[in-house]
């Protein structure tokens, strides 16, 4: 039996209006955002976003869904293991709006792909794998070439780290500061600049299943599920101008196991005096010596 409700834009995101008003609704509705990696926190941006009402979106990922991303991924089912999460999350995107125009980039953001892949947006949200060091500086520098806000959201422990760079302030580099340094140091240092306040640092229960040589670390729905909703919360005010978002070097994370939310301010990124306490603790974790 055919379904008898069919879909329309005003009646779907009618439930929106009151928080947004209707002229704003379409503001949300025209925009374009990109998001690079459509994994635990990328795939969940993307549907935050479509539930949003934004009906435009440039995506990338390269990867497939498995087994081992259940605990955390939006697209991740049994129907999905061996699929291409970027044709899964698409597919879901369309799903709830069949309106969206998706601009897919099937083999990740490349250094040929990076300015086609921010053609036309407004926002890029990142969405990219801990690990995708040198893939998030590439998208971060070119973001600020072209003026465009770029946006970060961690998933740390049971809770969210938020980051915004401004096109007009403290960019990626001089902030997290990696440039020059080899690839242990660089993600020591994108750990403590995501991170200041380590809210979430006492309750790793087992510490021996964070190695940084395998690329693997544990993980929470829940921490993505706050990325999400702080995520399209930021995208919505960048969009409609509604309010202020602190922009690095200010940082802010929230922990619900703690249930603390705690501002930062870094002058200076990880050159400041804090900062370099901070690397202090944390060289010796990436090395397996957390004891020292």
């Amino acid at each position: 039996m055919a379904n008898p409700i069919s879909f329309g834009y005003a009646a779907a995101y009618s439930r929106n209006i009151g928080w947004v008003t209707q002229a704003e609704q379409q503001i949300l509705r025209k925009a374009r955002i990109a998001i690079a990696g459509l994994g635990g926190v990328g795939g969940a941006h993307l549907l935050t976003l479509s539930r949003l009402g934004i009906s435009n979106f440039n995506i990338a990922d390269f990867d497939d869904f498995d087994v081992h991303n259940i605990n955390r991924q939006a697209g991740a089912c049994a129907s999905s293991f061996g699929q291409p999460k970027i044709d899964t999350m698409a597919g879901l995107a369309r799903d709830i709006n069949p309106e969206t125009d998706l601009r897919l980039f099937s083999q990740g953001v490349q250094p040929d792909s990076v300015d086609e892949f921010l053609k036309d947006v407004d926002v890029y949200v990142d969405g990219l794998d801990f690990f995708a060091l040198p893939a998030r500086r590439m998208v971060f520098a070119k973001c600020r070439e072209k003026g465009i806000p770029a946006l970060t959201a961690a998933p740390l422990g049971m809770g969210v780290a938020f980051l915004y760079f401004s096109p007009t302030g403290m960019s990626f580099e001089d902030y997290f500061k990696v440039e020059g340094y080899e690839s242990q140091e660089q993600y020591a240092r994108f750990i403590a600049g995501l991170s200041p306040a380590m809210l979430n640092r006492d309750y790793l229960v087992a510490p021996e299943a964070v190695n940084f040589q395998e690329k693997r670390g544990p993980s929470t729905i829940m921490a993505c599920d706050l990325c999400a909703g702080v995520m399209g919360t930021s995208v919505l005010k960048l969009l409609l101008g509604r309010g202020e978002i602190k922009a690095a070097p200010w940082g802010m994370q929230f922990d619900a196991y703690h249930q603390k939310l705690k501002f930062t301010w870094r002058p200076f990124g990880n050159a400041n005096p804090l900062q370099q306490l901070l690397l202090k603790f944390i060289r010796p974790v990436l090395r397996g010596r957390s004891g020292a």
